[in-house]
């Protein structure tokens, strides 16, 4: 909720708050252009672009944050860019500035956007590891695996769930077994 002190750490919280929400690197983020903001089958905008790293496709559903940091800079940069990007390196130490501003006592990188989007963003919402997989570009699940680190808090309301789901057959097997 704190008010950012200038406009150049004002664009480095919205770079992260856009990868948080859309699980981007780095290199992908600083690639985006405008033709890789389409509106897919689903009527929705999407990122629609190929990962740096591993030429993989990577596909995007929009939310509504991002939308937003999208529309803000909307036709207020050159060269067809569509976010305020700046070296990896400055970023880095900007975003350590606004975790001092912040009081946030973690060290903040910009990757860690992407770390945030795996596992608060997408998994512990319910987002199946398959799909996360897929969006933040891995060739294989275990990368995703390794890289999202499943919460334990993830694991235990995923398995409240499947304790209701089995209600009928704790009876059953009551009057049966016991």
């Amino acid at each position: 909720k704190k008010k950012m002190v200038s406009e150049r750490l004002e664009h480095v919280r919205d770079l992260f708050v856009f990868s948080c929400f859309c699980g981007l690197a780095y290199s992908d983020v600083a690639n985006l252009r405008q033709e890789n903001i389409q509106k897919s089958f689903d009527g929705n905008l999407w990122i629609i672009t190929k990962r740096q790293k591993t030429n993989t496709d990577v596909n995007v559903p929009l939310l509504d944050i991002p939308k937003m940091i999208l529309k803000k800079y909307k036709g207020k940069l050159p060269d067809g860019k569509i976010l305020p990007v700046i070296s990896n390196q400055k970023l880095n130490a900007y975003l350590k500035e606004i975790a001092d501003i912040c009081g946030i006592k973690k060290n903040l990188t910009f990757h860690l956007a992407r770390h945030t989007f795996a596992t608060t963003t997408t998994l512990s919402k319910g987002v199946p590891i398959e799909t996360v997989s897929k969006m933040l570009g891995h060739t294989n699940i275990e990368t995703t695996q390794i890289y999202a680190r499943i919460t334990n808090s993830k694991i235990g309301s995923d398995m409240q769930g499947l304790d209701k789901k089995f209600v009928g057959i704790e009876k059953i097997y009551k009057e049966v077994a016991m």
